[in-house]
């Protein structure tokens, strides 16, 4: 959802986590990088709120793993599923846009690391790519 005043809600696939985000939520950015194929199958599509604006109201499940030196993934260690993908040096928290209820009201904005995306699919819209990072165009809006 969009706007200061909106609410979103999401969780996890067996509803040991749910979460809420008050304000707006950035639209959404395919992330083709190595990691989020190992992590989402595929591509990660991403989200993204202000930390300080995510409120986790059930975490029974949550996990939190460290995948590198600069960011930790959210996820159910119950079911899986991946929610969170949170910067260590941002204020803002990735949120993987499939844990979001629906509707969201979000649109896809663009593709990030296409240069590491696999070969069993193609990118066939006509929205931005980058071959890494967008270098903040796209993805550090909360700097």
């Amino acid at each position: 959802m969009t706007g200061e005043n909106a609410v979103s809600e999401g969780g996890c696939l067996c509803g040991a986590v749910r979460y809420s985000v008050k304000g707006p939520l950035r639209d959404v950015v395919n992330c083709h990088c190595s990691m989020c194929q190992r992590l989402h199958g595929n591509f990660g599509p991403h989200s993204k709120a202000r930390k300080v604006n995510i409120t986790i109201t059930r975490s029974d499940g949550l996990a939190w793993y460290k995948t590198s030196k600069v960011a930790r993934r959210g996820f159910c260690r119950e079911c899986g599923s991946g929610l969170f993908w949170e910067p260590f040096d941002l204020d803002a928290t990735g949120i993987i846009a499939g844990s979001l209820d629906t509707p969201t009201g979000l649109k896809t904005i663009g593709h990030i690391f296409v240069g590491e995306k696999s070969d069993y699919y193609e990118i066939t819209d006509e929205l931005p790519q980058f071959e890494g990072s967008s270098n903040g165009e796209l993805v550090n809006d909360y700097k």
